[in-house]
């Protein structure tokens, strides 16, 4: 694989990702929308039916990391070479903030009925004073803790990204080496849904440093009206958690089963 097709194969694949995952979030949480309410349930399968998506399209290209994590565990493993993680990188993100664009543009009419319902905004006074927080759409982009434990937060991310990261490896990358096959990503997208089902409940499960960071960083730019804040406070979890899950994942994988 050439430094050009990782690079665009990442934009492409972590695109298609934020822009179905973001998607359902917007689908589920959205005034307007026809699927508003429909719950949990309805999230994990769609954050799985999104990774099932973006990594069929973006194989072939890239071999379909669409996540730091993976790419550092890939690369602590030896399956990628250390020279490429930054092309992985530089595609990703910007994929992701492409992902996330695509969903304001996509649900345009439903974040300005939602953002200028008083129900769900409140007064001017309520607006002000929640200047700086967590914003009314914020988890249509980025994730958020239930509980704000900054240690628990951590663990919880880093757990599941283990479980995410090892589930990938234990998979193997197909014989000629453009990553996993037809059933690894199947199985790869089953097992998102399972994280979601089982680990998502504190945090929202990021698993995915961009997945977080590149649409929080559209959240803070898009003319969204009373939109709130963006919760920086927060968003070096939901990098850093996953991180250490991928290369702990990767040490793991070294150790045990090479």
């Amino acid at each position: 694989m050439s430094s050009h097709d990782i690079f665009i194969g990442e934009i492409i694949g972590t695109a298609v990702l934020t822009l179905l995952g973001g998607g359902v979030c917007a689908a589920v949480t959205l005034k307007r929308s026809k699927a508003r309410n429909a719950g949990w349930l309805a999230i994990t399968f769609g954050w799985g039916f999104a990774v099932l998506t973006a990594a069929y399209i973006s194989a072939p290209l890239s071999g379909a990391h669409l996540n730091p994590a993976v790419t550092l565990g890939l690369a602590i493993e030896g399956g990628t070479k250390w020279s490429d993680v930054p092309v992985y990188l530089g595609g990703q993100i910007l994929g992701a903030m492409l992902g996330a664009v695509l969903v304001w543009l996509a649900y345009y009419g439903q974040f300005h009925a939602h953002l200028t319902d008083p129900e769900i905004v409140g007064d001017d006074k309520a607006i002000e004073a929640r200047e700086g927080e967590a914003g009314p759409v914020l988890g249509v982009f980025s994730t958020g803790p239930e509980i704000r434990n900054v240690v628990q937060n951590v663990v919880t991310e880093v757990i599941a990204t283990i479980i995410l990261v090892l589930a990938i490896l234990t998979q193997g990358l197909n014989g000629d080496g453009k990553g996993l096959g037809v059933i690894g990503v199947l199985i790869t997208a089953l097992v998102v849904v399972g994280i979601g089902l089982s680990i998502g409940g504190p945090t929202g499960y990021a698993i995915n440093p961009v997945r977080d960071l590149g649409p929080r960083i559209v959240h803070s730019l898009l003319p969204l009206p009373n939109k709130g804040g963006s919760d920086w406070s927060y968003a070096w979890i939901p990098v850093v958690g996953p991180l250490i899950g991928g290369a702990i994942a990767g040490g793991i994988y070294t150790i045990a089963f090479a």
